[in-house]
Order: C-alpha cells, then structure tokens, then sequence
C-alpha cells in the first residue's frame, strides 16, 4: 500500500510541476506571438516557393574570377568530344593480320547467307575462298 501511495504521489507531483510550466506563459504573451506569427511577411510561403535562397559562397571571389576567365579564352571551350572528328586511332593488330581477314571476309562467296536465312538451315560453304587459297600457296 505504500508504494502506491509513493507512485500516486509522484505523478501528482510530475502533474504539478508540468502544469506550472505551461501556466508561465501568459496569455497576452501568446496573443502577442500570435499576432506577430500573422503578420510575418512569409508565413504561409514554404520554402524555395519564391526562387532560391540567397547564395553565400565560401569560394574566393578573385579566384573564381581567375578560373572563369582562363575558361573562357580556352580555344576548345565550347567543343564536345569528337565534334572535330574522331579520336586518333590505336590500333592493338597486327595490320596486315586484319587486311588478311578483311580480304578474306570480302572475297567469300557465301558471305551474304547467314545460318538461318534459309528455313532456319545451317550454311555450310563447299566453295574455296581465293583470298585464302592464294595465302596458302605463297
């Protein structure tokens, strides 16, 4: 029985103390912050709805001065990769490996059938590619 006694005490006291906090503040001083919550110039604005917020920059102006500057006299300032052409090439092959293929590719006599442009057939070529009978005889 005593320590509810205690717990019933305590929340009475909690309950006391609560209640004379909220009673510190007036009613003409909430009135007041009313008031001056109304006629805040931006009170129902939320944010960025009228443009962005003021920028500070931490950036030295001279600095970004400089840098735009040297930006701007760039000779290649406004040129997007490969709008002057295409990169130099570098090629890993050997070259006269690839012209062998290519030559070889060109001059084959079935290389515009594919495996399944005929009923879904494989093409299998009985016919001598002259590029690679001339290769093996040299």
């Amino acid at each position: 029985m005593k320590t509810t006694q205690l717990a019933l005490a305590a929340a009475l006291t909690v309950l006391a103390v609560a209640s004379a906090n909220a009673q510190q503040r007036t009613r003409e001083a909430v009135e007041a912050e009313a008031i001056a919550a109304a006629h805040a110039p931006d009170q129902n604005v939320t944010r960025g709805s009228r443009g962005a917020d003021p920028f500070k920059s931490v950036a030295d102006p001279e600095a970004v001065y400089k840098q735009a500057v040297e930006t701007a006299s760039a000779p290649n300032q406004n040129v997007t990769r490969g709008s002057r052409g295409a990169d130099p090439f570098t090629s890993s092959r050997d070259p006269a490996q690839v012209y062998q293929e290519a030559m070889a590719t060109a001059a084959a006599p079935d290389q515009n059938v594919t495996g399944g442009s005929r009923v879904n057939s494989r093409v299998i070529s009985t016919m001598q590619n002259p590029v690679l009978q001339s290769a093996q005889g040299k």
